[in-house]
């Protein structure tokens, strides 16, 4: 038994949602599924949002979703930042290659 439970996960998550909305979450599976990829990049190297010295990555990320330091993305809101960071990338690789053009030339003359 993990603590919270997962059903006060769920409140936790869901707390924002407005009367009639969608859930974020209505599952135990989807709460398994976020903490152990928030865990994954705690891992990985991803600084813990809490205190999180000695403990284990799940347990950090246990209570990051718990302390409302992390959220879970719907599909929408999902999709919607990848595509926001797909765009901001393409705007830099875009102002790189005008620098880049802009000191050709400026050697050039």
């Amino acid at each position: 038994m993990i603590h919270p439970s997962y059903s006060e996960l769920m409140k936790v998550v869901n707390a924002d949602t407005e009367p009639g909305e969608a859930k974020v979450v209505n599952s135990r599976y989807s709460i398994v599924m976020a903490t152990s990829k928030r865990a994954r990049q705690i891992i990985g190297g991803d600084e813990p949002l809490v205190n999180g010295k000695d403990r284990k990555a799940l347990s950090i990320a246990v209570d990051e979703l718990n302390q409302g330091k992390i959220r879970i993305l719907t599909d929408e809101e999902e999709e919607a930042l990848k595509q926001e960071m797909e765009e901001a990338a393409a705007r830099m690789e875009e102002a790189e290659a005008e620098e880049t053009q802009e000191a050709e030339e400026n050697e050039a003359e």
